[in-house]
C-alpha cells in the first residue's frame, strides 16, 4: 500500500516540476522576438504578391466575357435615358451612371442610393429611391 501512495504522490510532483521548468524557461524577451519576425514576414509576402500580380497582368491581357458584350435592346422607358441603339449591358450601366451624375441624382447623405427623377422613376418601377445594387437588377428587366 505504501508503494501505491508513493507513485500517486510522485505523479503530481512530476507535473508541478515540469510546469515550473516550462514557466521559468519562458521569458518576455523570448516572446517579443517571434512577434517581430512574424510582423516583417507578411510585408515581404505582400511585396512579392504585388510584383507577381503585376507580372501576370502585363503578361496576358484580359478578355471580356462574351455575354457582357452582347448588344441588348433597351425598352422604351430605358431608351429615354440611354438611347434607342442596342448596347452591351456594361455600356448601359455606364450611360445610366453618366445620366445620374449629370443630373446630380446620387443621394448626398448616402452615396449608395439614387434619387430617381421622372425618367428613372419609370425605369425603377415607380420607386423614388433605390440602392445602386438594386438599380442594376431593375435595369436588367428593361433589356431584351
Amino acid at each position: 500500500m505504501a508503494t501505491a501512495k508513493k507513485s500517486a504522490a510522485t505523479k503530481p510532483a512530476a507535473k508541478k516540476s515540469a510546469a515550473k521548468t516550462a514557466a521559468s524557461s519562458k521569458s518576455p524577451a523570448a516572446k517579443a522576438a517571434p512577434a517581430k519576425k512574424s510582423s516583417s514576414a507578411p510585408v515581404a509576402k505582400k511585396a512579392a504578391g504585388k510584383t507577381a500580380a503585376k507580372a501576370a497582368k502585363s503578361a496576358s491581357p484580359r478578355t471580356p466575357n462574351a455575354a457582357f458584350m452582347k448588344p441588348l435592346t433597351p425598352s422604351d422607358t430605358l431608351a429615354a435615358v440611354v438611347g434607342n441603339a442596342p448596347l452591351p449591358r456594361t455600356e448601359v450601366t455606364k450611360k445610366v451612371w453618366d445620366y445620374i451624375k449629370k443630373n446630380k441624382l446620387q443621394d448626398e447623405a448616402n452615396k449608395r442610393n439614387i434619387n430617381a427623377d421622372d425618367k428613372l422613376t419609370a425605369v425603377f418601377g415607380g420607386k423614388k429611391q433605390v440602392s445602386m445594387f438594386e438599380m442594376t437588377k431593375l435595369i436588367s428587366g428593361h433589356l431584351k
